[in-house]
C-alpha cells in the first residue's frame, strides 16, 4: 500500500535546504509539487486542470487514493483515470526522495507557482503551464528581468545561422533583455554564448535535471551560465534528457 506522509515536519524533512524559508503550508506544498515533478512529463495538461481545481496537495492525496484502489467519484472522469494510469506506476517506484537529495547536494532549488521569483509568464500556457521547475544559479533573476526572448534551432546549423543568432543575442542581451535557449549544439550554444559575451542574462531550459551537463560537450558553456545565470528544468534532479522532454 502506498502511503505518503504530507505533515509539515515530513515535507521539511524530505525537503531539507529546499525548503528552509517555508512557513508550514507553503513547505508542504512545495513537497506535493516535489513528488508531482516526478510523477508528470512536462505538458501534462490533465495534471495541470487536476492540481488547478484541487490544489497540488489533495491533487496527490486523490492519486494516492486511486492507487490504493479507493479513487473518489472525481474518478468518473475518463481523462483522470487515463492520467492516474500514467501516474500511479511512477508513485509507486518513488523517485522523488533521490532528486531531493540530489538537489540538497548540488545545490539546486525548486521553485513552484507559489513563489515570489516564479515566472509569471508561464502562466500563458494555461493547463500545461510547469508543476514546478528546478533551477541552478541565479533564480532573483527571474524577478529583476521578466522580458525574454527565446533563440533557438538547429544543432548541425550552417556558420551564417550561427552568425545571425549571436548578433540578435548580443542586440537582445545589450538592450536588457534575457536570452533564453536549451543548450544544445548549434543555434542554441551561439545564442547563450553571445549573451555571456555583453553580461547578458541567459537562462538555459534542459531536457534533463539541471545538476548535470548535457551535452556532455557543453559542460563548461552549461557551466557557466549556471555560474552567471540560470538554467531551469521541468525534470527532477537525475532525471534523464528524451526526445519527448526536449520538444516541450
Amino acid at each position: 500500500m502506498i502511503e505518503i506522509d504530507m505533515t509539515p515536519r515530513t515535507a521539511r524533512e524530505s525537503l531539507g535546504r529546499l525548503a528552509v524559508d517555508d512557513d508550514d503550508t507553503t513547505v508542504v506544498v512545495r513537497y506535493a509539487r516535489a513528488i508531482w515533478s516526478a510523477l508528470v512529463e512536462p505538458g501534462d495538461g490533465v495534471a495541470g486542470r487536476f492540481i488547478g481545481a484541487l490544489g497540488a496537495v489533495e491533487a496527490l492525496r486523490v492519486v494516492v487514493a486511486a492507487a490504493a484502489g479507493s479513487g473518489p467519484p472525481a474518478m468518473d472522469s475518463d481523462d483522470l483515470k487515463r492520467g492516474c494510469e500514467r501516474w500511479i506506476p511512477r508513485l509507486k517506484k518513488g523517485g522523488v526522495s533521490d532528486a531531493l537529495a540530489v538537489a540538497g547536494r548540488t545545490r539546486v532549488r525548486l521553485v513552484i507557482p507559489e513563489d515570489a521569483d516564479w515566472p509569471r509568464s508561464l502562466a500563458d500556457l494555461g493547463d500545461h503551464e510547469p508543476v514546478a521547475l528546478w533551477a541552478r544559479g541565479d533564480t532573483d533573476a527571474l524577478r529583476r528581468s521578466p522580458v525574454g526572448v527565446a533563440i533557438v534551432g538547429a544543432r548541425a546549423s550552417t556558420a551564417y545561422g550561427d552568425r545571425v543568432a549571436g548578433e540578435l543575442a548580443t542586440e537582445l542581451g545589450s538592450s536588457g533583455i534575457t536570452v533564453v535557449s536549451g543548450a544544445a549544439y548549434g543555434i542554441d550554444g551561439s545564442a547563450h554564448r553571445a549573451a555571456l559575451a555583453v553580461d547578458a542574462l541567459t537562462v538555459a531550459f534542459l531536457a534533463g535535471g539541471v545538476e548535470e551537463a548535457y551535452p556532455r560537450g557543453h559542460t563548461r558553456l552549461i557551466d557557466t551560465i549556471a555560474e552567471r545565470g540560470l538554467l531551469l528544468s521541468e525534470a527532477p534532479c537525475g532525471s534523464r534528457p528524451t526526445k519527448w522532454r526536449f520538444l516541450h
